[in-house]
């Protein structure tokens, strides 16, 4: 029997649970269906993962590409995501994904004033074309106010501090109402349809610990609220989930734990463990590299670049973050790096000999990195103690190309969706299938996913009765 305190005190189409890029898409997707739209947000100020970001949004066949001359289609974007994912992800939703990713960007760009330009000097690993497109400061910051503004705009009501506590199901699973606290006060409010979007499960080390084991010790960079409740709800409702053992991660500067672009080292940066040794091939992926260097002595390692590898870093805030924190040294000789950063300095140099051979073509490097039009850093050289780090968790519960939420026997559940970290990304089962930009990319479209999803199920609703 429902209490007096478990009536519904207002109702919605659509109750969205988190206010980052994934639920705000799907604000604005249900929005423009003429939907009503409640998002509920834990936080006081919205951010959720995506503040925490540098606003990088892939996007395949945009018109910003064409007008820099760069061809790019989704086919090749899928081909790109698979070839990371070494094929051990769903590759129909991915090409899904793929297929609205630029769309996408102009979506947001074009109805709702979300403002992107297209990334162009640096090509990121594992991108065959430059499809990054960022907000005119590269913070996630700003694309998270836009977000915000855009979805205001259009309707949406954004309940602040509302700490959600459960989904209240009926027979069938179908989710009639979410219950939530604010200010201490118990509160229900009725549902058409739910869409989750509250982030993965890295803020939980537990969890972390159960699924990941290898990141366990590594520093959290994500956002406090990522706690696994979508997991733990969709779970009780019978959906299922896939490669929980998907996540990001990437390396920030030891002490400060903020991020390091890896612009520094895609112009040919590369690093050294504690005896001044390299220990991987750095292009790879930045989200690998965070496991590797949690490996070496001490779980820290120092990126090593020169002036023109940190042209591009310069335009991104965070890396000034990382200047202005002292985290990084400077010197003129190899000999000097090594005293200031307290390795053996024949170690560094032949570590600095060992890329120098590989860029000239005298030697194949013996981590198999490509150094083809990669130039020889050159004095004064920069370095930067890094350790591994979490950013956010790439599986989660199941979803088809609508984004609802599925069980384990491929049916769909009533009236649930996800988005986002909530959602299995594109990663595959582990952190060497991560592609850049994949985080974000799948909180965007697959929150519009979810807000047209929506729409389309309560508009087959209401034609059925």
């Amino acid at each position: 029997m429902i209490s007096p305190k478990d009536t519904p005190g207002e109702r919605a189409d659509v109750v969205i649970i988190g206010a980052g890029a994934a639920g705000l898409c799907a604000a604005l997707a249900a929005r423009e269906a003429g939907l009503s739209v409640i998002v509920l947000e834990r936080d006081e100020e919205p951010a959720g993962n995506t503040a925490l970001t540098l606003g990088m949004l892939p996007g395949a066949g945009t018109r910003f590409q064409r007008q820099k001359g760069i061809e790019d289609t989704p086919e090749l974007f899928l081909a790109d995501i698979m070839k990371k994912a070494k094929d051990k992800t769903d590759e129909h939703l991915a090409r899904a994904i793929a297929e609205a990713s630029g769309p996408a960007v102009e979506w947001l760009h074009d109805r709702h004033g979300v403002h992107f330009e297209l990334l162009d000097d640096i090509l990121y690993p594992g991108h065959a074309r430059h499809r990054y497109h960022v907000p005119k400061s590269r913070t996630g910051t700003e694309m998270e106010a836009s977000l915000i503004r855009a979805a205001e705009a259009a309707g949406t009501r954004i309940v602040t501090g509302a700490l959600v506590q459960r989904l209240r199901a009926v027979e069938g699973g179908g989710v009639e109402a979410v219950c939530y606290n604010q200010n201490g006060e118990d509160k229900v409010i009725g549902a058409g349809a739910v869409v989750l979007a509250t982030g993965g499960y890295g803020a939980d080390a537990s969890l972390v610990a159960r699924h990941i084991p290898g990141m366990a010790n590594a520093v959290y960079c994500g956002h406090h609220g990522s706690t696994g409740d979508a997991l733990r709800w969709g779970e009780t409702l019978g959906a299922a989930t896939a490669d929980l053992g998907g996540y990001q991660g990437h390396c920030v500067a030891d002490g400060p734990d903020l991020p390091v672009t890896w612009a520094l080292v895609i112009r040919g940066g590369f690093q050294v463990n504690s005896t001044g040794r390299r220990f991987s091939n750095e292009m790879s992926g930045y989200s690998e590299q965070a496991s590797e260097v949690l490996g070496q002595p001490g779980g820290t390692a120092w990126t090593i670049y020169d002036k023109r590898c940190e042209e591009p870093a310069l335009t991104f805030q965070d890396y000034h973050r990382v200047l202005e924190s002292g985290a990084v040294v400077q010197a003129d000789t190899v000999a000097e790096l090594a005293g200031k950063i307290g390795v053996p300095s024949q170690a560094l140099q032949a570590s600095f000999d060992q890329v120098f051979a590989a860029i000239d073509g005298v030697t194949v490097d013996p981590f198999g990195r490509d150094f083809t039009d990669v130039s020889a850093l050159n004095a004064p050289f920069l370095a930067v103690r890094v350790r591994g780090a979490l950013f956010h968790t790439q599986g989660g519960l199941m979803i088809d190309r609508s984004a609802r939420v599925l069980r384990p026997d491929g049916s769909a559940l009533p009236n649930l969706f996800a988005a986002g970290g909530a959602a299995r990304g594109l990663s595959g089962p582990a952190s060497d299938g991560y592609l850049g930009g994949n985080g974000l990319l799948t909180a965007v479209v697959l929150g519009r996913f979810a807000g047209d999803g929506a729409a389309a199920l309560l508009r087959h609703a209401t034609e059925q009765k």
